[in-house]
Parts: structure tokens; C-alpha cells; sequence
């Protein structure tokens, strides 16, 4: 068999007791009684089939809820399907949960054990390799202190060097390392990327898709419990970007993406080319032009315009406005409309959303708010071949050999 992991049609359904019986007698009593609340059935996967080949790095995306942490428990076998059939062959580890597996009452010593154990590692393995785990999860201090005592990050940090010291043909890693600190994660990342260049097939979880491009080769997007998509993680996470945006639809009474007096009201916003031609979408390192509609209902004195530009997973990019930029206006009466024209858009490849404000000429009272309401893409660009981080920062390499490498004392 080639494939690490293959689902036939797998799905699973979740039996929720909305009035769960507390003893035998009472559910005795309510079997003979008529107009009880049935069990809900909340199905998490439908009907996914897929096959993953060995030594790939496939990242899950799609929102909460969409059955990502579920199927890497079916993969783990922690949980059976309801119907079809998984083969994962080989020797599986996985860090699902903060500490899954660990007793709370034994020590950290006792746990790296306790965990070896459960996936297959027979104790003389885990001994030769124990001084490593240790020193990896950088709590050597405390190993002998019952884990019921470690703080999460503790905890965290000796579930996953566990995890990724035991020899396996696949690692799940559900993103339980994203509550650690800045250091202990890029330590995670790293040992992350030293398993996939030894060929082991990782499948990881996340929600930040900058993540899932850098350290996966293939993605697969579940929506609502179903396989949308499985393929390049650049292709895969643009189709989830443009799908995941919410498009600047008509505002409900009580929308918290807006808000405002509305003595200036934003009627909406138009994303230009160079040309001045609607698009939707901007090749990285183009013109971009965003042109907002106002109409003021009354004489206004120096407004402030501004914007700000998220990236789909929420990152905030940018937020300039007219105030900080000293582009006075002196009033505004009746309709009109202001440009926001950026020379180069020299955001990544990716989905955003795009925020329309109007506020008084201190920036302080809001006239209109528009948050994160207008979507846009930005596509690649064939000369530009960049695609790690947010930004694309125009500039050049130059080396030096001999004298003119020594640096100034």
C-alpha cells in the first residue's frame, strides 16, 4: 500500500442527550412516557474519501467547526467512524490534545513512560531517549513534580517533545503548540520541519494558513463536516481564502460590522485598477485603487477618512487615515467620494477584507464604521516570486568576499 493514510467513504455522527437520564430508574420512567426529547444526531463528516501519500505534509483548514480535529482522531483511532473504512498503516503518534494520555497524579518522569506506552514504545526506547525529551521540553526542574501541578505551558511543552521524540510513519499534530510561548512554538516548528525532511507523512492542523503554506505541500479544506477541496496548499488555501471572505452584503439592524451617527454615511466602495476598471482582484506589486461612496447628510466640517486592510485569518495589515496623513478636507455636504491609491499592493497572495470609516476631524466620534466588510484578493504575480510572511518588501542581495566582507568595528 503507498498511501499513509486513505478514508472511504468515512463519516461520523455524534448522539447529542439533550435530557440525559441521571439514574436507571429515571430512564425507566421516561421510556414509558410519550413527547420525551429525542438524541440529536450531529453529523461531523459526510461522506469523505481521500487518500494521502507517504512522506506528505498535508495541512486541515476551514473554519471552527468543520470536522478538522475529528478526522485526525479517526486517523488516530481514538474514535471509530460511523461509516466506511480508514487504513493508516505503520505506527501513528499524535499530539491531539494538551496532554492526552497523561495522568494527572503521576509525575512528568512518570508520564513520558506512561505516554510511550500507549503508543507502542517499549520502556528501553523510552529510557535511551528520555534525557532528550527532557531537555527538549526544557523542564527538567519539574520532571519529578506530579504533572496535576504544571502550569499549561509545562504541560504543553513535555506532551509535545514526547510526541515528537517516538519514531512513527505519520504525526498528527492538532494545533495544541499554539498556546505556547513565541520561543517554545518556533522550537516546535523547527522539530516539526526536521520530521517531515526525514520523510514521516505529518497532517496538521491550523488555522493560520501562512503556517500551512510554509511547512505543508498539499491542504485539504472541510466545510461543514465535507471534503471542499485537496491539493497544492497554495491552490487549496486561495479557493478557502476567496470563500471564507464574506462579501460586502447588506448590513442587518443589529450588525456589529457597522456602527455610526450617520451624520456622513459610507454607501460603498469600489476597488479599482490603474486603468480606473472595477477589480476585484490585484496581482501583487500592481496599483490598487479604493474608492469610497459617501453622502453627507448635513453640512460636516474636516472629516477624517480611513481604511484598513485585514488579511483573511484576521491579521490586521494596515490603517491609515486622512488626519495622520494631513490631507485636509475641508467640508463634506451632499454626495462624493475619496480615493485610497497605493502606487504598489505589495500584500501576499491570499483573501482580505477591506474597512470603510468616516469620523469627525479628531478621529474620536464615529460618522459611519464599515469593519472588515469589502473583500479582495491578491493574486501572484510571475515576477515576483515571494511567498513566505505577509508582505512583499521590494529589495535586492549583494555580496562580498575579502576585505569588503569585514564588517565596520
Amino acid at each position: 500500500m503507498n498511501s499513509a493514510i486513505a478514508f472511504d467513504h468515512i463519516s461520523k455522527c455524534f448522539r447529542v442527550e439533550h435530557q440525559r437520564p441521571r439514574s436507571f430508574q429515571e430512564r425507566f420512567v421516561r421510556s414509558l412516557r410519550h413527547g420525551h426529547r429525542p438524541a440529536e444526531e450531529i453529523w461531523v463528516l459526510r461522506d469523505v474519501s481521500f487518500s494521502v501519500a507517504r512522506g506528505t505534509s498535508l495541512g486541515l483548514i476551514g473554519p471552527n467547526g468543520a470536522g478538522k480535529s475529528t478526522l485526525l482522531k479517526l486517523c488516530a483511532r481514538v474514535i471509530e467512524p460511523s461509516s466506511g473504512t480508514i487504513q493508516v498503516p505503520g505506527r501513528v503518534t499524535a499530539l491531539l490534545e494538551l496532554g492526552v494520555g497523561f495522568h494527572p497524579d503521576l509525575t512528568g518522569r512518570e508520564n513520558v513512560f506512561l505516554y510511550g506506552s500507549l503508543v507502542g514504545i517499549d520502556r528501553a526506547s523510552i529510557k535511551q531517549r528520555f534525557d532528550e525529551i527532557v531537555a527538549f521540553s526544557e523542564i527538567e526542574r519539574f520532571i519529578d513534580l506530579p504533572v496535576k501541578h504544571y502550569s499549561s505551558g509545562m504541560y504543553l511543552r513535555l506532551a509535545f517533545a514526547v510526541a515528537v521524540h517516538v519514531d512513527a510513519d505519520t504525526l498528527l499534530i492538532d494545533e495544541a503548540f499554539a498556546v505556547g510561548d513565541d520561543h517554545f512554538q518556533r522550537k516546535c516548528l523547527e522539530r516539526i520541519h526536521e520530521i517531515q525532511k526525514s520523510g514521516v507523512t505529518t497532517v496538521f492542523v491550523s488555522h493560520n494558513t501562512d503556517l500551512v503554506r510554509r511547512f505543508c505541500t498539499e491542504a485539504m479544506w472541510l466545510q461543514d463536516g465535507k471534503l471542499m477541496a485537496l491539493g497544492s496548499a497554495d491552490q487549496v488555501i486561495t479557493a478557502y481564502s476567496e470563500r471564507a471572505v464574506t462579501p460586502g452584503a447588506a448590513f442587518g439592524s443589529h450588525d456589529t460590522r457597522r456602527w455610526g451617527s450617520r451624520e456622513v454615511e459610507i454607501t460603498g466602495v469600489q476597488f479599482l485598477d490603474a486603468q480606473g476598471r472595477d477589480a476585484q482582484r490585484v496581482r501583487l506589486g500592481e496599483p490598487f485603487i479604493a474608492r469610497i461612496h459617501y453622502v453627507a447628510h448635513q453640512r460636516v466640517p474636516r472629516p477624517t477618512f480611513g481604511v484598513a486592510i485585514h488579511r483573511d485569518d484576521g491579521t490586521h495589515m494596515n490603517g491609515p487615515n486622512t488626519l495622520l496623513d494631513r490631507y485636509d478636507i475641508e467640508y463634506v455636504e451632499g454626495p462624493g467620494s475619496i480615493d485610497y491609491c497605493v502606487e504598489a499592493l505589495n500584500l501576499l497572495p491570499g483573501g482580505y477584507q477591506f474597512s470603510a470609516v468616516v469620523y469627525d476631524q479628531e478621529a474620536l466620534h464615529a460618522y459611519d464604521h464599515h469593519h472588515r466588510v469589502y473583500p479582495f484578493w491578491v493574486d501572484p504575480n510571475p515576477a515576483i516570486r515571494h511567498r513566505y510572511g505577509t508582505l512583499y518588501l521590494p529589495a535586492h542581495w549583494q555580496h562580498r568576499t575579502g576585505e569588503g566582507s569585514r564588517a565596520e568595528p
